[in-house]
């Protein structure tokens, strides 16, 4: 039973048909929940329907177990629903990682600090040492785990034992410049999301805005995904480009660039920690 009263995030994803919204919202009225805000979508392509509730539970009633056990019971089997339940006071626990690129993760720490972002962040870590002491201006632990062909295998492992001992629920990949192995990527699938150059796809490896402006662009940008071991391939959470003209150095698109990514990473987290992604495929349904 819930003293207080509590507000609760349903997100569910199951084959489309008739009645799921008028089950879920007469489960909720049953039960003496207010829904806050409700947003659904009905893919006609791959059959699949999707809803995000956000409702409040009125003081003296069901707490999370309860409410998850007679839903389960009444509603999702009923449905083949996949379904998660998530306390809205529960901050999400996101490591960041970082290669010798500071800009992501410099805009990630304001936005955190400045309560933007509703998050916890228990860890840092780098395969480079030049953020340790921003992570300590932060007051955040910094785990400098060195990556070489040698020690990358072992280094995975080690970086895991952090996620599994910080009750980790998202790794945000803010420009780390490593390439995940498989294994790890499938580890971390649903829970990992990357920020990279986009509507540059001709220009990949170093530098690729000095390859773009070679190229007399007129489009940047950049897109924020979920990690997968397909390279940059993983399912797209936001993306943003600006344009560009002929006046601009390889320099000016550097700074454009950076900005951009700045924007589309914090949009993906905040998305993702507020219960608002959820994955269709090799796509994602983003309720804004």
């Amino acid at each position: 039973m819930s003293e207080t009263g509590s507000e609760y995030i349903l997100t569910i994803s199951c084959p489309d048909a008739v009645g799921i919204v008028y089950a879920v919202s007469g489960f909720l009225a049953e039960r003496n929940c207010n829904i806050i805000d409700s947003a659904q979508f009905g893919d006609r392509l791959s059959g699949l329907f999707f809803l995000r509730v956000h409702f409040a539970v009125a003081p003296g009633g069901l707490s999370q177990r309860e409410l998850e056990a007679a839903f389960v019971e009444q509603v999702a089997q009923r449905f083949s629903m996949t379904w998660k339940l998530h306390d809205r006071a529960k901050r999400q626990r996101v490591l960041i990682m970082v290669s010798k690129f500071g800009h992501c993760l410099n805009d990630l720490l304001y936005r955190y600090r400045t309560g933007y972002l509703p998050i916890e962040i228990p860890a840092i870590v780098s395969n480079h040492r030049d953020f340790y002491q921003l992570a300590a201006w932060h007051n955040i632990p910094f785990h400098y785990l060195p990556v070489t062909p040698d020690s990358k295998a072992q280094q995975e492992e080690r970086l895991l034992e952090i996620v599994e001992e910080e009750r980790v629920d998202l790794v945000v990949l803010a420009r780390y410049m490593q390439v995940l192995s498989s294994n790890l990527c499938e580890r971390l699938a649903g829970r990992a999301i990357n920020i990279h150059h986009s509507f540059l796809p001709s220009f990949k490896g170093a530098k690729p805005y000095h390859q773009a402006h070679a190229r007399g662009v007129k489009l940047i940008g950049a897109t924020a995904h979920y990690v997968t071991s397909n390279l940059d391939e993983g399912p797209i959470i936001e993306q943003e480009a600006e344009r560009v003209d002929h006046t601009g150095t390889p320099d000016d698109l550097v700074a454009i660039g950076r900005d951009i990514e700045n924007i589309v990473l914090a949009r993906a987290v905040r998305y993702h920690v507020e219960h608002r992604v959820l994955l269709n495929g090799s796509k994602t349904v983003v309720f804004k």
